[in-house]
């Protein structure tokens, strides 16, 4: 099992999730670019929220979520669910 999920990870899970729009290019530098510029919506966010949880068997904190505007912000706040997730199993 990943112990975080990375750039790459998240693209792939947006995609599978919500689609992608051609006119974007997820695989160019996208960390600090808003989900609204990559046209994702917060539904879009959301679902892939709700995949991971199921997938990996975390609990990822939603108001957090609803606060990052970019995937490098939203990689942080899975992440930490990640690192919650192992302290807790130690």
């Amino acid at each position: 099992m990943p112990t975080e999920l990375t750039l790459d990870d998240l693209t792939t899970l947006l995609r599978e999730c919500a689609g992608e729009d051609e006119t974007v290019n997820l695989d160019g530098d996208v960390l600090d670019k808003t989900f609204t510029e990559l046209n994702y919506d917060s539904l879009a966010v959301l679902q892939t929220t709700g995949k991971i949880e199921r997938e990996y068997g975390l609990t990822i904190d939603e108001d957090a979520v609803n606060d990052a505007q970019t995937p490098r912000q939203y990689l942080a706040v899975v992440n930490a669910a990640f690192s919650d997730d192992r302290a807790a199993s130690a």
